[in-house]
């Protein structure tokens, strides 16, 4: 009996979709972790001693983001406003060198120097107009005894989770969203 090429192919397709899988030894960390790439963007100062994000697979933490301009000097003195939106500002400009947008966040902590509950309110509506509609992460908000620099009130750091390797043109355009913001 002859054995038609088509019906040999098949059978072998279905044969070794059967078999057992192989054994596969794996050593060493997970490959989501053997990558992790760290941010450092020239377009905001932080202070020394780490980096300012890092990500790894899909997921991106970013460092406390401080008042510092482009040039490391403190913004808005001891108003506690001018501080938060700068540091959201630095915070936009990192996950952007991360690939992730604001609206990829999850998570902030936001650290306050000598927290009262009238610093609530300021910090929760800056946070509120630096995400997306609807999008509201997570916050944990911790009042602090003081932070690495002098003058400082105010650090935000975030966790984002990231839908893709590249940032879609279409949540670029969101409201809100800008390359500088």
């Amino acid at each position: 009996m002859k054995v038609q090429p088509r019906a040999a192919v098949l059978g072998l397709l279905l044969a070794s979709a059967c078999a057992p899988p192989a054994q596969r030894r794996v050593t060493g960390p997970p490959p989501e972790l053997q990558d992790a790439e760290h941010i450092n963007t020239p377009a905001v100062q932080s202070l020394d001693g780490f980096s300012q994000a890092v990500r790894v697979g899909t997921s991106v933490y970013v460092s406390g983001q401080v008042a510092l301009d482009s040039v490391g000097a403190l913004v808005g003195g001891t108003d506690l406003q001018r501080q938060v939106d700068q540091s959201l500002a630095n915070l936009s400009r990192v996950l952007l060198a991360a690939r992730a947008l604001p609206a990829d966040v999850v998570h902030l902590t936001v650290y306050v120097v000598n927290y009262t509950p009238a610093d609530y309110p300021v910090v929760r509506a800056a946070v509120t107009a630096f995400m997306p509609p609807g999008k509201t992460p997570a916050l944990t908000l911790v009042g602090v005894a003081a932070l690495p620099a002098p003058g400082l009130r105010v650090a935000i750091d975030a966790v984002a989770h990231v839908r893709g390797e590249f940032i879609d043109r279409d949540r670029m355009r969101a409201p809100g969203v800008s390359p500088m913001h």
